[in-house]
């Protein structure tokens, strides 16, 4: 995504001490109206005990763009202890940041974070990746920690107004990504940043500012420091998010996409072989993937495994290095292939991203599965031993979007009775998981078998 160096410059980190822009009632699109009710009883007893409480970040920046926030996350000046007391049903969690998490019936979750410093990013501060930041602080010093200045901003549900101490409602009304601060030293404290950049980028049309995008380009090796298990989980969420044809043309400019999937490095530089250049090829079966989010509203927990979306992105990779799709293989040979898909996707991304081998058994099987569907169709058929494998319905999918992407031979409009289907239930709380255990206590003198299981 180009960067947008047409758009006016904006003292991103102004000087201290400067009062906030406030945004009231009838100067901007947000009401009590568009708020879920749980995100609103949190915020008005937070409110009734003597503490401020704002919906921050995401929230409201999906509610004035006219969206509906998948979350709706809420900022205080209590401390978690304090939240703890007037939430019962709630747990403290993390280490590096300390939220609390409020539960509600069928599994929703509202998070209360305590305002929080600039510790982190002071010139004398410790310049480790990702130091911890429990220093509690004011509503100007969050916003300035935050990562985005579309994502630094606060409601206030009392008086309904907007509090922008970062110009992030001049960004969104210009439509522009811009990270707080410097955009270097802010990517060196945690270089997951650049993923968000390219992904609000992609999924609101907005254009990424020129500072922020060659910091970008200049550091993507950075990610490489980052907990691999965190990579794997930012990656899912661009590719569940029905934007990722627009994230994948990002990430690939800036270097992203080959930072997360060297294996790519090769493939994107070698001269194509066919006419379509793997990535247009991988453009395409984005694309594809995108409609069949949308049009069956597939989430993180929806109807497509993980494993399907990994097979998508190494078609591309496979088809250049190992040629499965066009070449006619006999079974040993196909084998042996499949070994070493196995082997490069282990040494190269297994790692990196930590991907349980399940996972990654998953997606080279049904790489190899897909060949052999598209070497036997025939007559706008397949033969029956094929059809009765237990892989050939998992893997028509995969062959549709395929076809699709490579010949242009339109899909199937409904895919819904392709999708594999994978059966989730609400995550549970702590404290319903816990029901249980708290019916029947280890230390019981009075029941029957005695304390422990001991008789007396």
């Amino acid at each position: 995504m180009a960067p947008a160096t047409d758009c006016p410059a904006i003292p991103i980190n102004g000087p201290q001490g400067l009062p906030p822009r406030i945004f009231r009632a009838g100067e901007h699109p947000i009401t009590l109206k568009l708020i879920d009710h749980d995100a609103l009883y949190v915020l008005r007893k937070l409110n009734a005990s003597g503490f401020s409480g704002y919906l921050v970040g995401g929230g409201v920046r999906d509610l004035y763009l006219g969206k509906t926030p998948k979350d709706f996350d809420i900022s205080t000046d209590a401390r978690p202890g304090q939240i703890r007391k007037l939430f019962p049903n709630s747990t403290v969690i993390g280490r590096r940041f300390r939220l609390v998490q409020v539960f509600f019936p069928h599994g929703k979750i509202i998070e209360i974070s305590t305002l929080r410093s600039l510790s982190e990013h002071d010139l004398e501060g410790p310049e480790a990746i990702l130091a911890p930041n429990n220093t509690f602080g004011t509503v100007a010093e969050d916003a300035q920690r935050r990562d985005l200045t579309i994502n630094g901003l606060f409601f206030d549900i009392r008086d309904l107004t907007i509090i922008d101490y970062v110009d992030g409602v001049q960004d969104l009304d210009n439509a522009v990504i811009r990270m707080i601060g410097d955009p270097e030293r802010r990517i060196h404290r945690d270089p997951v940043r650049m993923i968000r950049a390219i992904r609000h980028a992609a999924r609101n049309n907005f254009r990424i500012e020129e500072q922020t995008w060659k910091a970008i380009c200049d550091n993507h090796q950075m990610l490489q420091h980052c907990p691999p298990s965190r990579l794997r989980d930012e990656l899912l969420k661009d590719l569940y998010s029905g934007h990722a044809a627009a994230w994948l043309q990002s990430a690939i400019d800036s270097g992203i996409f080959l930072a997360l999937f060297p294996l790519y490095q090769k493939t994107f530089s070698r001269p194509p072989e066919s006419k379509l250049h793997p990535r247009a090829h991988l453009l395409n079966l984005l694309r594809i993937l995108d409609r069949i989010n949308r049009d069956n509203g597939v989430t993180r927990s929806g109807l497509l495994p993980d494993y399907f979306l990994l097979t998508l992105l190494l078609i591309p990779w496979v088809e250049s290095r190992y040629h499965i799709f066009s070449q006619q293989f006999n079974g040993s040979s196909l084998f042996q292939v499949a070994k070493r898909i196995r082997d490069d996707i282990d040494r190269e991304i297994g790692i990196q991203l930590n991907l349980r081998r399940s996972l990654r058994q998953e997606a080279t099987s049904m790489l190899t599965n897909l060949s052999l569907l598209i070497q036997h169709r025939k007559n706008e058929s397949w033969p029956k031993w094929l059809k009765n494998k237990n892989y050939f319905s998992r893997t028509s999918l995969l062959y549709s979007c395929y076809m699709e992407a490579t010949f242009d031979i339109p899909s199937l409009d409904d895919h819904s009775d392709l999708l594999p289907q994978v059966s989730e239930e609400p995550p549970q709380s702590p404290l319903d998981r816990d029901k249980y255990r708290r019916g029947r206590p280890a230390f019981a003198p009075k029941a029957k078998g005695g304390v422990f299981g001991f008789k007396k």
